[in-house]
């Protein structure tokens, strides 16, 4: 469970600044240091959320994840609770 909540945290962690990014750009989008950060960031949040769901299942739903057989969407815990 310690590498489940780990991973989830640092999903949340790049979420967050992936997130603030997107807000930055919205008003500045011609800052190029912002920009490549904000797609460092997303490539790494792409990379951490495959390996979640490759080890633990679906992190969203409503077609931003693929479901192995059968429908797992509903096997708990949710990412949500999997915190303290």
């Amino acid at each position: 469970m310690n590498d489940r909540k780990k991973l989830l945290d640092e999903i949340r962690q790049l979420e967050f600044a992936t997130v603030d990014l997107n807000l930055y750009l919205d008003n500045f989008p011609d800052n190029k240091k912002a920009l490549s950060d904000y797609n460092m960031f997303t490539n790494q949040l792409i990379r951490l959320k495959r390996n979640y769901e490759d080890r633990f299942g679906i992190l969203t739903n409503f077609g931003y994840s693929e479901s192995q057989f059968p429908w797992t969407w509903i096997n708990e815990p949710w990412p949500w609770e999997c915190g303290e």
